[in-house]
């Protein structure tokens, strides 16, 4: 296992290395042999994560906003929940119990506060499911990421879902986990039969190109409004396998920079997935 090394000295030499690390990720890494999420339309969607995925408002609302503007004559049939602890690791999380009947998603608020009460053969079609930033590379968590992986992959896959890991981002000053991020979540993937979301290589590829672009707010870590955004647009082309050139963007990032993003996010899946 690799120690994660101190802080790079300038923006520019990190992004040399974030190129070096596209690259890395690209022809040297495990590949991916998942290359679908194992539903053509998924519209039922539960995020299992933390802070990284409730930043800014929640990354699952502006997947689905995306997601139901390129499909608008099915948008009331998308339903998306995160459920998410700060600072948790897949052990935190008792997927099980998030599949209770009457529990999670039995109802939803919809028009003007008014309640519907789901009835649903299965409540979900995928569930995305993220470690803590580093659990998967850490020297005594590393284990745990890769047991917990399989441990509820197959939960996921015995309530009629399927699995979904999402690769997370290094953190700003030590890109160098960009590809020890995506080796152990892509090796993950592998043995469970899950996509993996290459979240983590598009911050990467997005640094690389324009290192001036803020992604990161003031910790290095937790993403900023465009690193929510870019997770969110690397998360719908992963998922549907369609461009999201041209989707709508929140207002927090200008129109100028979402097309970059969006552009990032769709060059990432497909070099990751090699199509």
């Amino acid at each position: 296992m690799h120690r994660i090394a101190s802080r790079l000295p300038t923006m520019t030499s990190a992004a040399i290395l974030a190129l070096a690390l596209v690259s890395a990720s690209a022809c040297a890494q495990t590949k991916p042999r998942i290359s679908d999420a194992g539903s053509a339309q998924p519209k039922t969607i539960m995020y299992v994560g933390n802070s990284f995925f409730y930043y800014n408002n929640s990354m699952h609302s502006q997947v689905s906003a995306i997601a139901t503007a390129a499909d608008p004559q099915n948008r009331a049939a998308y339903r998306s929940t995160s459920i998410t602890m700060g600072g948790s690791g897949l052990n935190w999380h008792n997927i099980d119990s998030y599949f209770r009947p009457g529990g999670v998603a039995s109802y939803s608020f919809v028009g003007d506060n008014e309640i519907r009460f789901n009835k649903f053969e299965k409540p979900f079609d995928l569930v995305i499911m993220m470690d803590c930033s580093q659990c998967p590379i850490h020297p005594q968590l590393g284990p745990m990421f890769h047991d917990y992986a399989k441990k509820h992959s197959d939960t996921v896959r015995k309530h009629k879902a399927q699995p979904v890991l999402f690769m997370s981002w290094a953190y700003e000053d030590k890109l160098e986990m960009t590809a020890q991020l995506a080796e152990q979540y892509t090796i993950a993937g592998n043995a469970n039969g899950a996509l993996v979301i290459p979240a983590g290589l598009a911050f990467a590829r997005a640094i690389a190109r324009q290192p001036e672009i803020k992604l990161y707010v003031a910790d290095k870590r937790h993403p900023t409004a465009r690193g929510t955004y870019l997770a969110a647009a690397t998360t719908y082309a992963a998922l549907y396998r369609k461009s999201p050139v041209g989707g709508p963007h929140p207002a927090t990032v200008d129109a100028a920079t979402a097309k970059f993003l969006q552009e990032i996010a769709w060059e990432t899946v497909q070099e990751y997935y090699g199509k």
